[in-house]
């Protein structure tokens, strides 16, 4: 057996923990919004066309803000199509993922679904083929109390309130070819700086999002947000990261790929302070995570990809991921990662919600159902508030090609002063040996003895179990038993295996 010690320090403390780093993402993709969260016929469905099991599964995820509509949809949307009367919306083609919108879902009916399940939302303008006229006039549509064109139009559409959107994001991913309209970092910042002024002469308290890479792997990485930053620094709060992780065949590597997230991160961080620094700005753009998942990209690049010029399918099966327990351990690895930046990371989106690479299934006329990365993530958003805390943790490592030498053990605490709970994450990357973890909790000092413990893993023998329709309870979260000597706490971790231990 291995063996890894951690304490648990309460005054290590990295940084509030933002509520929106348990954000998620629906993009109009396949099945994410028809047939997934909406669907008219479904036995379940309410009387906006809703299914209420989905809007309960959504609700115990825990999801703070939905960014929306994209993604690479957004790049050719026209946000007017999605508003006003159903039986006058025009149906598009949609070129990012070669399908047809219908346009039956919209801005309103979007916000009506966000109301029922008590999250944010994030909304996205069009950078791609679109510039500052449209994202102004989006805005004053959405935000804009009453008396002007726009917002009267708005009113007349069903809506009195304005939906007040705080958060916004300049386009998406415009440094990726495969983006309609993506342009280079020198013209895209030059873009984003007068949108998000203009912009903010609206509304000077808006959060704007800046396009950072669309992946570290990108030959423009380090670059693009130098150059982008450069622009549009002083009229932007975040700056975005996307990162997609998948099982090629090499397991070491995969288990590790919060390591690839970690650099990431603190290769962005170094680049905006860089920017700060030549600048001389007092003010400290954050990152928004607002993209990352495991996503098999190779099964879609290979097999699912639609083409043809007369196959324009409406909300076709595209990017149904089935996740297996080592799947889910790895997302819960780059959980424990999100939460060991919560200085800088405050704000992070899940990609995607339902059924595109979703902790969420549906089937038509049928069930919803969670897949194995729902449990690290519901754990999470509902018990790691709070701060983030640095537990040091000592562990033997392991030998990978890409990264060197990587820890077995990766672990991240979390401690909420209004209920005075303590949460620690942790993941083991041993792939043929449990490991004892060794938690040291002296610093607890007297309080150490009144807490009451409590541990869940997720784990099993058979690293590719999952839930599907067929077995949707195959994979869950079981309890995990510890021993307690004074101010020492001992647990077993399996194998692959990611824990939540609550102390309080």
């Amino acid at each position: 057996m291995n063996t890894a010690h951690l304490s648990l320090r309460p005054s290590a403390v990295i940084g509030a923990i933002s509520p929106r780093i348990y954000g998620s993402f629906l993009e109009h993709l396949g099945r994410a919004v028809y047939d997934g969260i909406y669907e008219p016929g479904h036995p379940s469905a309410d009387a906006d066309g809703f299914r209420t099991d989905v809007i309960e599964l959504v609700k115990e995820l825990g999801v703070s803000t939905v960014r929306y509509p994209g993604g690479n949809f957004v790049s050719g949307f026209k946000w007017e199509d999605s508003v006003g009367p159903r039986e006058e919306r025009p149906t598009r083609l949609d070129l990012a993922w070669h399908s047809t919108e219908s346009n039956e879902i919209g801005l309103h009916e979007f916000q009506d679904w966000l109301d029922k399940v008590g999250s944010e939302l994030m909304l996205a303008v069009n950078l791609g083929t679109r510039g500052v006229a449209e994202a102004l006039d989006l805005l004053e549509y959405a935000n804009h109390r009453g008396g002007t064109a726009l917002s009267e139009q708005r009113i007349a559409n069903g809506r009195t309130d304005p939906f007040g959107v705080k958060m916004w994001c300049l386009g998406n991913e415009m440094d990726g070819p495969w983006q309609v309209g993506h342009s280079t970092a020198e013209y895209y910042g030059t873009l984003a700086a007068k949108t998000a002024q203009a912009m903010k002469m609206v509304d000077p308290d808006l959060e704007l999002v800046v396009c950072g890479s669309s992946s570290s792997s990108m030959p423009t990485f380090g670059e693009w947000e130098r150059v982008t930053l450069t622009h549009a620094y002083e009229d932007v709060e975040y700056i975005s990261c996307h990162a997609y992780y998948e099982n090629t065949g090499d397991l070491e590597a995969f288990l590790a790929s919060g390591v690839d997230m970690d650099y990431f991160i603190n290769s962005v961080v170094a680049t905006a302070d860089h920017v700060k620094a030549v600048r001389g700005s007092t003010k400290t753009v954050d990152i928004s995570f607002d993209e990352w998942n495991i996503w098999y990209n190779t099964r879609f690049e290979t097999v699912d990809r639609i083409a043809g010029v007369d196959n324009w399918p409406t909300a076709p099966r595209l990017l149904e991921d089935t996740y297996t327990v080592s799947d889910a351990v790895v997302f819960g690895s780059l959980l424990i990662t999100l939460l060991k930046h919560a200085d800088r990371v405050t704000s992070a989106s899940l990609a995607q919600l339902v059924n595109v690479i979703a902790p969420i299934m549906t089937e038509p006329g049928g069930p919803a159902w969670r897949q194995t990365t729902f449990f690290p993530f519901a754990a999470t958003s509902a018990n790691g508030r709070g701060v983030a805390l640095d537990v040091h943790v000592t562990s033997g490592t392991y030998p990978t090609e890409r990264f060197g030498e990587v820890p077995l053990v990766d672990a991240v605490a979390t401690h909420d002063a209004e209920s005075g709970r303590y949460a620690i994450y942790a993941v083991s990357r041993a792939v043929d040996a449990p490991t004892e973890l060794v938690i040291d909790l002296a610093e607890l000092g007297a309080d150490a003895a009144g807490l009451t413990v409590s541990a869940r893993t997720l784990s099993d023998p058979d690293l590719d179990a999952a839930n599907t329709l067929e077995n949707p309870d195959r994979v869950s979260l079981a309890e995990a038993p510890f021993t307690r000597d004074g101010s020492t706490l001992r647990i077993e971790l399996p194998a692959v295996s990611w824990t939540e231990i609550l102390l309080g």
